[in-house]
């Protein structure tokens, strides 16, 4: 395997771990303002808070390490993609400032109730953050950028008038909020909260259909923006039919209220097929028709280097996580919201 494919193998699973995590954290984040609205706040927020207590600070470190190898591994992606990406990116950015600072409010702050300003901000930017990020994937179709005398240039009009562009934005907003609220109900079981447990069930059985929908909307999409894509994800189109089993399989075991842990692993592989199919027959470019990953990749010493820094990365990455999880949220005392015992 060349250092081109192992270098964005790695950023893609690096990305792919950001999908998951930053998914369950935004979805909580606009659940949990949503229950402020509808009467709900009583029943989840105590679930939705004792998830993101430990984790709100480690979300974007995976986000981090994609942005960074990225333009490590590939240089020519800080040229096209960082002038393209100015308007989008620099929103993200002031929309994770906001949340940030709710977090520290609401943290560190000596106010015990919830403000609905910063609950309505808060909640906003659950949906806003995935929205402006997923425009990368509307670009690197092509068609959007462009050179002009020199210059990379985005083509505003096309952009905002391309059909694939809300079809992703779109699938972006259901499938956050579908993956945040499955695992809010493995959760909300485990922690033993019936009423939770019902709301967030609701939520996860409501926005399944979206999500499956908007997912065949986009995929049919990307025969319109980009045909030679589309003809590659054909070719491996297993991986796109695993997905849709492992999709039936969590609904099924949600609906029936059994093994939400394997509910929640099976919603692990269904993005993960689609996932990893999506990125394997976007090869070989990351931009259409500028940024190709063998003629882009950097020189080899840079990326073996690189290459090494990043999978002892992930190697700390994980285990942290796992530990992580391990001493809060699959803490018996700590979802039940209990202190545990010392002595």
């Amino acid at each position: 395997m060349s250092y081109a494919m192992v270098a964005i193998t790695v950023l893609w699973t690096f990305l792919f771990g950001y999908l998951l995590v930053a998914s369950i954290d935004f979805g909580a984040g606009f659940f949990s303002y949503y229950s402020v609205l509808t009467g709900h706040e009583n029943k989840i927020h105590n679930i939705i808070q004792r998830y993101l207590s430990p984790v709100w600070e480690v979300t974007n470190v995976f986000l981090i390490f994609f942005v960074v190898g990225l333009v490590g591994f590939f240089p020519d992606a800080a040229y096209y993609y960082g002038t393209a990406l100015l308007v989008p990116g620099s929103l993200a950015l002031v929309l994770l400032a906001i949340r940030g600072a709710y977090y520290a409010y609401h943290t560190y702050g000596s106010q015990t109730g919830n403000n609905i300003v910063y609950m309505g901000l808060y909640g906003a930017t659950g949906l806003l953050i995935p929205a402006a990020l997923s425009t990368i994937l509307a670009i690197s179709e092509g068609g959007i950028i462009y050179m002009d005398n020199g210059k990379v240039e985005l083509h505003w009009y096309t952009f905002f008038t391309n059909p694939y562009t809300w079809s992703v934005i779109l699938l972006a907003l259901v499938s956050v909020l579908y993956i945040s609220a499955m695992f809010l109900s493995y959760y909300a079981q485990r922690a033993g909260d019936e009423v939770a447990f019902g709301v967030v069930r609701g939520y996860a059985l409501g926005w399944s259909g979206p999500t499956i929908l908007a997912s065949v909307f986009a995929f049919f999409q990307i025969n319109h923006q980009n045909p030679v894509h589309f003809g590659q994800m054909l070719d491996i189109a297993w991986m796109f039919i695993a997905s849709f089993i492992c999709f039936v399989i969590a609904v099924y075991l949600v609906w029936k209220r059994i093994r939400l842990g394997i509910a929640f692993i099976m919603v692990m592989l269904q993005f993960a097929f689609a996932w990893y199919g999506y990125g394997r027959s976007h090869l070989p470019y990351i931009l259409y028709d500028y940024i190709h990953i063998h003629e882009s990749i950097t020189n080899d010493t840079m990326a073996i280097a690189l290459i090494t820094a990043f999978i002892l990365g992930f190697c700390v990455l994980v285990p942290s996580l796992i530990l992580l999880m391990r001493l809060f949220l699959f803490d018996a005392n700590y979802i039940r919201g209990k202190s545990a015992k010392k002595g």
